[in-house]
């Protein structure tokens, strides 16, 4: 079918022994790519930390935890409207075909595709979170028997090595959860165009993006009552601490995620609360008292920008939904 991409290097490829997985191919990122993104992140003026980070094991499982919340709109209303839908999205991909999920964490929305479409010929998972990404494929290939499993653990914001011999008439990237609005708009464009290239010529796209709405409506999602969010966002200095030796002191930051009208964003940051010092892989970091770290936006889209972005890709737009409260939206692209 001509759909391999070829990454500049592949650390290893495995497939478990006693696995229902067809492949897992592991191409994580190194530790010292994490030591030098923190350090320049944190050297930066603002300073910055890569939202690629929060998800290690803890960070995966916490995040599941956001899902479950009810402030957090976003999971629930876009499972609610595939489930609705699913049927009208099933026709609309077509039968025989592979699909291609980025950043799948615990791979539970895809279900509700999987059901729904006509003999789907396999599925790819791929993150970056090793551990819980080898469970959720786990699971679905125990659950899903005629459909081959395969995993990829790998930045999927760069690109990646796809195995040629996976079966599919056509692939269909599936991406919901509304995660390329964590994108910068111009970045958002290049992923999108990786994502064209990796389906290829009559390849799809299943995408989720939160749409604009009340900013108090957001407010909540990203600062919710229980704090499950705050740790979520502290949870990646506890990373640094674990793994790169770091000594932050968690009491020390504070969570806040505003809403940016101008912007249309959510901005999530982390608020050191006096001045400090912390040190990392040999390197003291200054902190003011009141100085940000800027850990993650998450960009909201109106239907009609969000279908300009997509064209700009060379995506074609074949049908979008959404729900009654105009929360969420849900969109199928093409590439002729």
């Amino acid at each position: 079918m001509g759909l391999a991409m070829l990454s500049p290097i592949i650390q290893h490829i495995a497939v478990m022994p006693k696995s229902k997985l067809a492949s897992f191919t592991d191409l994580s990122p190194a530790d010292d790519d994490f030591l030098g993104d923190v350090i320049a992140g944190l050297t930066a003026v603002p300073k910055t930390l890569p939202c690629k980070y929060f998800y290690d094991a803890d960070g995966s499982k916490l995040f599941d935890q956001i899902c479950k919340l009810p402030e957090y709109y976003p999971t629930r209303t876009e499972t609610a409207l595939m489930r609705e839908k699913a049927g009208e999205m099933a026709a609309a991909i077509g039968p025989g075909v592979q699909v291609l999920e980025y950043g799948c964490g615990s791979i539970e929305k895809v279900r509700v595709l999987l059901d729904a479409l006509d003999a789907a010929a396999s599925y790819i998972a791929v993150d970056i979170s090793r551990e819980h990404l080898r469970a959720a494929a786990e699971a679905l290939a125990e659950d899903y028997p005629d459909i081959e499993v395969h995993a990829i653990c790998t930045d999927f914001t760069q690109d990646f090595f796809i195995p040629s011999d996976i079966p599919g008439d056509r692939r269909i990237a599936f991406f919901p959860g509304s995660t390329i609005g964590n994108f910068e708009t111009s970045a958002a464009s290049a992923f999108l165009k990786q994502i064209a290239a990796h389906v290829g010529e009559g390849g799809g796209l299943l995408i989720g993006a939160d749409r604009k709405k009340d900013e108090s409506v957001l407010y909540a999602a990203y600062n919710d009552s229980a704090g499950v969010t705050a740790d979520f966002n502290l949870n990646l200095l506890t990373r640094i601490n674990r793994e790169l030796g770091g000594n932050f002191d968690l009491s020390a930051f504070t969570h806040d995620a505003p809403y940016n009208n101008t912007d249309g964003r959510i901005e999530m940051n982390l608020i050191s609360s006096r001045d400090q010092s912390v040190q990392i892989g040999g390197r003291m970091i200054k902190f003011d008292n009141g100085e940000t770290i800027h850990t993650e936006n998450s960009h909201k889209y109106d239907i009609r920008e969000f279908q300009e972005l997509a064209r700009g890709a060379g995506f074609s737009p074949k049908r979008v939904w959404s729900d009654a409260a105009e929360l969420f939206s849900i969109h199928y692209f093409e590439i002729k």
